[in-house]
């Protein structure tokens, strides 16, 4: 498969329930940051933060695959995302996630980067790749975003269904008289 036109990405948009997103070359980029102590560290980009309420506001479920990570673990946490899940076999927690949901493939988008994806991504209704994956990544995706990854794949990602879904202004609003 290869991307498809942007109006039926749309069209797929319009049926997704539940978002699953890759977090390391999705929601970071695929670099590894070490400290002098040895300890790992990995940026997360603050719009993909946000977009990630701007999916739960819109009646969206959102669920994290990402191998064991506290910074990540850290970061769902703060974010109040409730399905996070370190080192899943991918296509299983599809197969979970969708039986418990009751949704079906069509009502999934995937995110991926790289390889470990493919499986999950060939199945969905909407497969997304960030525009730095790797190529077969990009070949599974429906939509490759123009962000790359850590940069705000998610965001771009959240505004595409949640226009499509005729969501995007009432979740602006809320967003918008939001303070910090």
């Amino acid at each position: 498969m290869s991307p498809v036109s942007i109006e039926e990405v749309k069209e797929r948009a319009k049926k997704i329930k539940l978002v699953i997103l890759d977090v390391h070359g999705v929601m970071t980029d695929e670099i590894v940051y070490y400290g002098d102590n040895g300890v790992r560290y990995r940026p997360f980009c603050h719009r993909d933060g946000l977009a990630n309420y701007a999916l739960m506001w819109g009646g969206m479920e959102v669920a994290w695959l990402t191998r064991s990570s506290k910074t990540a673990r850290f970061r769902a946490e703060e974010l109040k995302i409730k399905r996070y899940y370190e080192n899943p076999k991918k296509v299983e927690k599809l197969d979970e996630l969708e039986q418990e949901l009751g949704l079906k493939d069509e009502e999934v988008c995937y995110v991926g980067d790289d390889l470990i994806d493919l499986g999950v991504m060939n199945r969905v209704g909407l497969a997304v790749a960030p525009c730095d994956a790797v190529p077969e990544a990009k070949e599974a995706a429906h939509y490759i975003t123009e962000t790359p990854s850590g940069k705000g794949v998610v965001r771009e990602l959240a505004e595409l269904i949640l226009k499509a879904q005729g969501k995007w202004e009432e979740i602006k609003q809320k967003i918008m008289t939001m303070g910090y």
